[in-house]
């Protein structure tokens, strides 16, 4: 059963939650992408990540629903922050140290991460920065932040970057349904009606896309994380879609190749989503390497308890 919304302070921000399962059972933390509210981690996902014994959180990252928003920075300027000539409202670090505000403001030790898209991003710079509050890092349909991979189709990037406003709740919609027709599955059919659902609710939650834009100056401003990710010692998982048109999957191989010991699952026709048919196996490939995560911080912990500083 899901949680009401909370919102709690965070690094200078307020983040909504929410939170399904048992919270003494196993910690899993779900980091969402550009512009996308927690909601896009559907409630049927959650409960059957919950299922398997997990107490699963999700929230809004700062500038998307009910999370704090900065009306007062305006537009991301994302192509002068691409061209050098302007500074981005913040930085995905600022969104990692929001993260792990979150963490420490639940009272929890640690966290197995799970980000997708921009939430894996985050999730990376987050294990990189606070290693002792990661379990497990999952970073799905993501890259490591090199300019030589993951790059997205050019015609899927003229349709983000190009986006106008919508005028009303149902331009929103029409929008998504556009975007995720894009960037959606081959192998799976379009989940319209949950689509619709979707940014119906999210539009209804808080409609900003000035917020987008402003992550968006984020992700472009951020440094290559490739050198960083040999240094990550927690279980990795990484899973992309061989047909994601958005972020390419030459992203999820880089970030494979760059942590010790990743182990890479790619989904033949997946694209940048999360088809309903594959989350029984989504919810399999998390589980085994919180699993891991789980044994790897027990050693830890006890190698701490037995060799104190």
């Amino acid at each position: 059963m899901v949680s009401e919304t909370i919102k709690i302070p965070a690094n200078g921000v307020e983040l909504a939650y929410e939170t399904f399962g048992d919270p003494s059972d196993v910690p899993i933390l779900l980091i969402m992408g550009l512009g996308t509210q927690m909601v896009a981690w559907d409630e049927d996902f959650c409960r059957l990540l919950a299922g398997r014994g997990h107490f699963v959180i999700r929230f809004d990252n700062r500038d998307v629903g009910l999370s704090t928003h900065f009306h007062e920075l305006r537009d991301g300027r994302p192509a002068g922050v691409l061209a050098g000539i302007v500074q981005p409202p913040y930085r995905l670090t600022d969104m990692a140290a929001d993260a792990a505000a979150l963490i420490t403001g639940l009272g929890l030790p640690g966290c197995h991460i799970v980000g997708i898209s921009m939430g894996g991003f985050i999730a990376q710079i987050l294990t990189i920065l606070r290693p002792e509050l990661v379990r497990s890092l999952t970073s799905i349909s993501s890259t490591t932040g090199s300019r030589r991979v993951g790059l997205a189709r050019p015609d899927v990037l003229a349709a983000m970057v190009s986006r106008r406003p919508a005028r009303h709740r149902d331009g929103a919609v029409a929008h998504s349904l556009h975007l995720y027709r894009k960037i959606g599955s081959t192998r799976y059919p379009l989940e319209t009606e949950r689509i619709r659902l979707l940014s119906g609710l999210s539009y209804d939650r808080c409609y900003d896309p000035a917020g987008a834009s402003r992550q968006f100056a984020a992700i472009l401003a951020s440094p290559d994380r490739t050198p960083a990710l040999h240094r990550v010692a927690v279980p990795t998982l990484v899973m992309h879609g061989t047909a994601d048109p958005l972020v390419g999957w030459s992203g999820g191989r880089a970030t494979a190749a760059a942590v010790p010991g990743a182990r890479l699952v790619t989904f033949a026709g997946m694209g940048h989503d999360l088809p309903g048919p594959l989350w029984g196996r989504f919810v399999d490939e998390i589980s085994s390497n919180v699993r891991a995560g789980e044994d790897r911080w027990a050693g830890t912990t006890a190698s701490s308890a037995t060799h104190p500083d």
